[in-house]
């Protein structure tokens, strides 16, 4: 649809019963004078700013499909007034239901509404759909979870996630203090831009607050009550992306309509996805929309509950553009096809269940303070090269390792992977990081996998209890939801470390962890048969290309480089981003950012721990110029975190706002 004031609405104001305006944008459909259902977009990255541009493209086919797309500001984000206090907090639900209502009411609207989103948008689509709005009639959830403590950016397994915590906190820092629009907010868009920046509060510090699964987690966790969602969901994520698991939990879980899709991606919608191959994600979108806004008979339940690529052997770094592989699908969710095949990781065990350094007599001791994990890239990946986890041969050295021998028949999986092991610690808290790797006959490592487990956390996430020193105990430890196919001739590798930086913040003080021999060590994998109806699938479209937008890029990188001082045995890994400079043709705004993270360990330090992160926002229009610079900082004691978080704003050249905030926060467990 041609970007036109006829069919695109640059700035709505949707008024909320207590005063408070969101700011939106909508596409209206062709047919302008007739009513459509609408699809919602709910999320703070800033309905009009020019890096939009692509995801825009998303609702310009929507609106070329028939249906009205609208795009929100969060309160307190973009042009939206008041403040947002947190992620997914109640006022953000609640007025989402506002929204969805006051949607319905419009001349454009049939009363029809369905919303979708990736990431934050996913999150809050589930969680308004758990508070049945009446005109909501349909979700799409791109890479989101069901359970904000076990599955999320801040803690998983009960470890504390080091590589995306306090980055994320930082760049949702940096996106608060961006300014409105004056454009659109007038005359008092300083006034508002200084009171959203002394006001906001810094997320890292409540998150750091809440170190198991209390009720701060449970709210927005839809886990806690599936059948409070009443609306059909399609649940889409990548092999790539942390929150895939939900996708399989969403499928057991709820009582509505539902259908599953997993592709080889990162976080990130498919139609856009890398690594490929991306599929005509629009068209899955508006079948998924016209059978339950519309009512079509649309094929959309004609789909099997669960489609998936199946993922074969690549080299890492050989398939950054494309990953090879296959679609399968399993009829319904769980599928009695899946199998759990036992791979024992102790005692004496033949054929290819054969381990060739399994635990028999001895022990094995794992130091928590080695440096591993520089290997595995981000745990929360976008796609590009700098993410991506390398070849695996460097940290499977430095780790306890079972492999089998080579396989004589090719095995599919499909589900979570679970390794058993009996463990014991001299200190009261502990970890564990476990990976399930891909071995090909040359010797090459590639990570298919893996899994955090802190170990006061055996028992569940809700109360955490220390460790008996020398006692040893029988733990699970589920790995990150998965589909692989392993080729005949190739080994199945469990690596398993105590340590795993950047991902894992270290325990509180060093630690040994013994690996003891025990008859219930093992690793279980789900199983998938072949199956002759994958070839009959209904086959995906090339995805659509960006509709054309008054948008000028310059480009820009990212970068990711790791760095180890042989005399102070100290290691820095640094992540860099440079979105480039994106321009609006077509208001002339203007914006660019950088980010850049570093994550500093010093072997046999734990309190060498050091997360850094800087962000620079820059925008504008004309002679109208801001920028945000920040700088957080995270590290640890071993009875608490120190977070140190500093924010600059500019206009022009003038400073207008500082302020530096640090806070103490003890360690309970983690």
């Amino acid at each position: 649809m041609p970007d036109t004031s006829s069919h695109l609405l640059r700035h709505l104001w949707i008024p909320l019963a207590d005063g408070t305006r969101l700011a939106a944008r909508v596409w209206l459909p062709p047919a302008a004078g007739r009513p459509a259902p609408a699809i919602l977009e709910y999320i703070p990255y800033r309905k009009n700013d020019a890096t939009a541009a692509r995801d825009n493209s998303l609702h310009a086919r929507f609106a070329e499909a028939g249906y009205a797309a609208v795009r929100v500001d969060l309160r307190g984000s973009g042009d939206s007034d008041g403040l947002m206090l947190d992620e997914y907090a109640r006022q953000e639900l609640t007025d989402g239901v506002e929204v969805i209502d006051w949607l319905a009411r419009q001349p454009w609207c049939d009363g029809n509404v369905g919303m979708i989103g990736k990431s934050w948008g996913g999150f809050n689509g589930l969680q308004i759909a758990a508070l049945r709005p009446p005109a909501l009639k349909a979700v799409v959830t791109v890479c989101s979870t069901d359970d904000r403590y076990a599955d999320d950016v801040h803690y998983t397994g009960g470890s504390l996630i080091a590589s995306e915590m306090l980055p994320w906190a930082s760049t949702m820092l940096a996106y608060n203090a961006r300014p409105a629009d004056p454009a659109v907010v007038g005359d008092g868009w300083r006034e508002q831009w200084l009171r959203r920046m002394a006001d906001t509060p810094v997320y890292v510090e409540e998150w750091l607050r809440h170190q198991a699964r209390d009720a701060y987690w449970e709210h927005g966790s839809v886990c806690e009550d599936f059948g409070a969602i009443q609306a059909p969901v399609l649940a889409v994520g990548g092999w790539y992306d942390p929150y895939c698991g939900a996708v399989l939990r969403l499928l057991e879980g709820l009582d509505v309509p539902v259908r599953g899709l997993v592709g080889p991606w990162a976080h990130t919608y498919p139609h856009q996805a890398e690594p490929g191959p991306a599929i005509d994600f629009h068209a899955e979108v508006v079948r998924w929309f016209d059978q339950f806004l519309r009512g079509r008979e649309s094929g959309a339940l004609d789909d099997p509950a669960l489609r998936v690529w199946m993922p074969e052997w690549a080299a890492p770094g050989s398939d950054r553009e494309v990953r090879p592989g296959r679609w399968v699908a399993e009829e319904s969710w769980p599928s009695h096809r899946i199998e759990e095949r036992v791979y024992p990781l102790a005692g004496e065990s033949a054929g290819t269940s054969a381990a060739s350094d399994p635990l028999r007599e001895r022990a094995v001791h794992l130091d928590s303070t080695r440096v591993i994990g520089t290997a595995g890239g981000s745990w929360l990946q976008f796609g590009d090269a700098a993410g991506q986890f390398g070849p695996q041969g460097g940290d499977d050295g430095l780790s306890h390792t079972f492999t089998t021998v080579p396989l004589d028949e090719g095995a599919e999986i499909l589900g979570v992977p679970t390794v058993t092991l009996r463990v014991s610690a001299d200190r009261p808290d502990a970890q564990l990081a476990v990976r399930l790797n891909d071995v090909a006959p040359d010797g090459s490592s590639r990570l298919i996998t893996r899994g955090l487990l802190n170990l006061t956390h055996r028992d569940g996430h809700a109360e955490p209890h220390a460790l008996e020193p020398g006692r040893a105990y029988d733990v699970s430890v589920p790995l990150l939801a998965t589909a692989h196919s392993f080729a005949p001739g190739h080994r199945v590798r469990v690596a398993v470390s105590t340590s795993y930086w950047p991902l894992a913040w270290p325990s509180p003080r060093p630690v040994t962890v013994t690996l003891h021999p025990a008859p219930s060590a093992a690793l279980r994998l789900p199983v998938r048969p072949a199956s002759a109806d994958d070839a009959k699938l209904r086959p995906y479209g090339k995805p659509l290309p960006d509709l054309p937008a008054p948008l000028r890029q310059a480009p820009g990188s990212t970068w990711r480089r790791v760095e180890h001082d042989p005399v102070s045995d100290t290691t820095v890994v640094t992540l860099g981003v440079d979105d480039g400079e994106f321009t609006d043709l077509g208001d002339g705004a203007w914006r660019r950012t950088d980010a850049v993270d570093r994550f500093t360990l010093t072997e046999g330090d734990p309190h060498s721990a050091l997360v850094a992160c800087e962000r620079t926002e820059e925008g504008g229009r004309d002679d109208w110029h801001w920028k945000i610079v920040t700088s957080s900082q995270m590290r640890s004691e071993e009875s608490s975190f120190t977070v140190t978080n500093t924010l600059s704003a500019y206009e022009g050249e003038q400073r207008v706002y500082h302020r530096t905030t640090d806070a103490v926060i003890p360690r309970r467990g983690v």
